[in-house]
């Protein structure tokens, strides 16, 4: 009878044992999250795409929760039904996550919950939302999107003792911003006499969706890239952003996001940095003979990198430190096509709701 493998043994528990590298489990579902605690995961994220495949994933839950919602608060409108799982589902996962909350003194096991995609130019209303989100659980992390009001709002939070991760997050620039904006937040805080030591501010990169926004620019314009070089674009400045925020000194700890292939991952082991996978990737990674190594001090190919810099004005915005001005963030090719991507994935959430919230009608 084959012998069960041990969790323990798995490639990214070892990861997390013999290297500084963090991971997180890219959802909130029970099962999957479950599965990344007991091989080292010491955080979970959501969003409005992950909300819904949870929903899903989780039909035998979600469903008759959400008919209970809809009796027990008859007038309450399909976006605060759809507000209040998203709040549920988000709790329940940081329970599973306290433990180690508790364990680490807050710096680690928290669970990322995202604020309104529809709200990202309007920083009070974010702040807002952001403050109940910190209420709801002792270990929750909020998300702000990485843009010209995100920044705003990401200070601000911070300033009140809310642990932030930016989202919608691509260039060093954009990470920079990101950076200075906590460390400004973590001084007022301080300067108050509050204490800022549990607190666990992340940055994420989305490399994989640096590494789409060149690809789609290489098509667009006929560009005759190497077709590698394309899949380096994210780790390059993810890499230059860990590098500056340890010259810099910031609290902020880089976590790289939107894995598309396993340099995602084989190229990170090693760092100081966190990781956030969605499932499929770590039982590829775990599942795999890769060895767990430290690859990440060792430079991306210079030869790709100068043919990105070299044929794509984009790659350069995104990998130099002033590639983009704060005023640039919003309308940067990758921040466009990620906005709307959650935004779409926010509207699909709601419109499942609407389905369960009303009766099906009865055709004869």
């Amino acid at each position: 009878m084959p012998r069960t493998p041990d969790p323990a043994d798995s490639a990214l528990a070892r990861m997390t044992r013999t290297t500084p590298t963090e991971y997180w489990n890219d959802s909130c579902a029970v099962a999957e999250l479950d599965y990344a605690i007991a091989r080292g995961a010491v955080g979970a994220t959501s969003n409005p795409t992950i909300v819904g495949e949870v929903l899903r994933k989780e039909a035998d839950v979600w469903r008759p929760r959400i008919e209970e919602i809809v009796r027990d608060r008859p007038e309450a409108s399909d976006l605060d039904v759809t507000w209040q799982v998203v709040e549920e589902m988000a709790v329940r996962g940081a329970a599973r996550l306290e433990p180690i909350h508790r364990r680490e003194h807050g710096r680690k096991g928290r669970l990322s919950i995202q604020t309104d995609p529809t709200l990202y130019r309007d920083a009070s209303r974010m702040l807002e939302q952001g403050r109940r989100f910190d209420g709801l659980a002792p270990n929750m992390q909020v998300k702000f999107p990485a843009t010209r009001a995100g920044l705003e709002a990401i200070e601000a939070a911070t300033s009140l003792g809310i642990s932030i991760n930016a989202t919608v997050s691509f260039t060093v620039a954009q990470a920079l911003a990101v950076g200075a904006a906590v460390e400004r937040g973590l001084e007022r805080r301080r300067s108050e006499g509050s204490e800022v030591e549990e607190m666990s501010p992340v940055c994420t990169v989305m490399i994989g969706r640096l590494d789409d926004w060149m690809k789609v620019i290489a098509e667009r314009d006929d560009i005759a890239i190497d077709p590698a070089a394309a899949n380096w674009a994210g780790l390059a400045a993810f890499k230059r952003v860990a590098a500056i925020f340890r010259e810099r000194g910031y609290r902020t700890r880089p976590l790289a996001a939107a894995y598309r292939h396993r340099l995602h991952w084989t190229e990170l082991v090693g760092g100081d940095v966190t990781l956030t996978m969605p499932h499929q990737w770590q039982r590829r990674f775990n599942e795999s003979s890769i060895a767990i190594e430290n690859r990440f001090d060792r430079p991306v190919p210079p030869e790709h990198v100068e043919e990105l810099l070299r044929l794509i004005p984009d790659f350069e915005r995104a990998y130099e430190p002033d590639g983009l001005s704060p005023a640039e963030f919003d309308s940067y090719g990758a921040t466009v096509r990620t906005l709307r991507a959650f935004i779409a994935s926010y509207w699909d959430l709601v419109r499942a709701v609407d389905e369960l919230m009303l009766p099906n009608p009865d055709v004869r």
